[in-house]
């Protein structure tokens, strides 16, 4: 399960050292830790990180097909957390460890920064592929964070980005060795610190209105 730390004036949250794909359970303690960071004062930033081959592997497939009659409220509290992570006023960075697909790839999508590892494992959205489509809410998440081409590419072909390739699409803001991967982002998000608070939020909120306004919508999440 996913566990808070904090280095000075960052945030540390490590998602986990499984397939780390969101669970109900998971959802909440990301959630929970989101609630923590927003609460306290002065400055702040996130990062966010996992332990072990993946970053985060998406939604739980698994669970959902077993709670089938949940699928709806399911669907909201992926987009809700998207939501969050979209507009939180605090500097957030997405420390990509390993591999990173499906709604993990939104999930890191919704933070302000993306550093990667250079060497191994991919970034995907593989939904092309599984016969499962975006929510309107993800396509505009996506749509709002990527470049048309790369957005059109990303969803259409279920491509997997190398983090060297993902850095020449702009996925990711920097593409460096597995063992620099945690303290660049941590240094990234140090150095924004100072940024934290309600302007920064605002700013967010009214920069992706759009998608926020579709991730939120609880009248037909699925289109």
């Amino acid at each position: 399960m996913p566990v808070l730390d904090r280095q000075d004036n960052v945030f540390l949250l490590d998602l986990g050292d499984g397939e780390n794909r969101f669970h109900p359970d998971w959802i909440a303690a990301v959630g929970a830790a989101l609630d923590e960071v927003e609460k306290a004062e002065g400055p702040r930033a996130l990062v966010t990180t996992a332990t072990g081959k993946f970053y985060s592997n998406g939604l739980d497939l698994e669970w959902l097909f077993a709670h089938a009659d949940q699928h709806l409220d399911y669907v909201v509290s992926v987009h809700d957390l998207f939501a969050r992570m979209l507009s939180l006023p605090v500097i957030t960075v997405a420390a990509l460890q390993g591999h990173t697909f499906a709604a993990g790839a939104m999930f890191s999508l919704a933070h302000d920064f993306r550093v990667m590892r250079a060497d191994r494992g991919y970034w995907c959205l593989p939904e092309a592929d599984i016969d499962i489509p975006f929510t309107p809410g993800m396509s505009a998440l996506v749509q709002g964070r990527l470049t048309p081409q790369t957005a059109h590419e990303a969803m259409t072909t279920a491509r997997r980005y190398g983090g060297r390739d993902a850095l020449a699409a702009a996925i990711v803001d920097m593409a460096v060795e597995e063992a620099a991967v945690r303290d660049t982002a941590v240094e990234k998000a140090a150095a924004l610190v100072a940024k934290a608070g309600a302007t920064l939020g605002t700013i967010k909120a009214r920069m992706y209105a759009p998608a926020l306004t579709v991730l939120r919508d609880r009248v037909a999440p699925l289109g």
